[in-house]
């Protein structure tokens, strides 16, 4: 009679989680690892979604109860720092030292979000009046007002789209697929909160992937007032009373232009986790040239890594939105089976 089969998710996040809450009906023996004190990831930050505004809250409460239908364990505090394979056999080793194995491994490791800091130009952490766009959610998440540093309410509010993403000079030359459609709904969101505020979205071109996104992307303008200007913005600076200055290009009109802002919100595009090339190349797996893991091809295995019993999913191969996010953790979670119910024993 052949043991029971082994499957070690790392990264508790929403890809993770769905992936883990799909084995609920095998009998594999299943591990989460998060590095985290608690899982959930990205949606213990996130206030609501696009592009129904659902919480963050609800779709993690909705994801955990999934979890708990089967017989995973969760590790929280469980940094993975190495992974070494022998055939079918796969041994991870934790940051305490600990180690575990398993059959199979599914890495889910997810994003971070681009440090913004990097484009100096901006003005990121030099002016209290710039933020990103995971500052603005963590701020609408708190319940507190939208203040400037000045305790002002305020009236003109700047989006910049694609920062640290489609950016040659930051070294990411990819879309990072999301923030156009982050940058529609936190307006929107803005406008709820500040009715009188007028708020102006600096995009390069707005990419609107998903179902009902480019509805939103309508709704923002007839609705809500929302202006968006094709334009490339060249610098941030800051007046002599705290309001900034922005200087673009409007690339639609080919004419440079100036606007004061109260308050400007960078939308910043993902990046591979910190660790993630240190762990993949332990593994041996590959990187795109944007740093995340390679999947073997594309239409076809877009979830098995170049390492045989190694699977990938979600975020950490590629920009996705959250709902492509747990497709693909379904998608991947049914690859991993197959491979399983295919090993041969040794």
């Amino acid at each position: 009679m052949s043991k029971t089969k082994r499957i070690i998710i790392i990264g508790g996040g929403p890809a993770g989680m769905e992936a883990a809450g799909a084995f609920n009906h095998t009998d594999y023996q299943v591990t989460v690892l998060e590095k985290e004190k608690q899982i959930g990831g990205k949606l213990n930050t996130w206030y609501k979604l696009f592009p129904n505004f659902k919480s963050g809250t609800e779709v993690k409460e909705y994801l955990e109860e999934t979890l708990k239908k089967g017989k995973a364990s969760v590790l929280t505090n469980s940094e993975v720092v190495n992974i070494s394979s022998d055939k079918n056999n796969h041994q991870i080793t934790l940051k305490d030292g600990k180690t575990l194995t398993g059959e199979a491994i599914l890495i889910a490791t997810g994003f971070q979000p681009f440090e913004a800091d990097r484009k100096e130009e901006y003005g990121y952490k030099i002016y209290d009046n710039v933020i990103t766009s995971v500052d603005l959610e963590r701020l609408f998440s708190s319940g507190k007002p939208i203040l400037t540093s000045t305790g002002k309410v305020p009236e003109r509010i700047g989006f910049i789209h694609c920062v640290g993403s489609r950016d040659k000079k930051s070294g990411n030359l990819y879309c990072s697929r999301v923030c156009c459609v982050t940058g529609v709904k936190q307006a929107i969101e803005i406008k709820q909160h500040l009715p009188e505020a007028k708020i102006f979205n600096f995009y390069m071109d707005l990419r609107m992937y998903g179902q009902d996104f480019e509805e939103l992307y309508i709704e923002a303008q007839q609705k809500w007032g929302v202006t968006f200007i094709r334009g490339r913005v060249s610098e941030i600076g800051q007046n002599i009373d705290s309001t900034l200055q922005l200087k673009a290009e409007d690339t639609l009109l080919g004419r440079p232009l100036k606007m004061n802002f109260d308050l400007i919100v960078l939308l910043v595009g993902m990046v591979p986790t910190a660790g993630a090339e240190k762990l993949g190349c332990s593994a041996s797996l590959e990187f795109t040239s944007g740093k995340f893991f390679r999947v073997m091809g594309k239409p076809v295995q877009t979830n098995e890594s170049n390492i045989p019993g190694i699977f990938l999913t979600g975020t950490c191969k590629e920009p996705l939105s959250l709902q492509e996010t747990l497709t693909d953790a379904r998608a991947a979670s049914a690859k991993l089976i197959s491979y399983l119910k295919e090993m041969k024993e040794d």
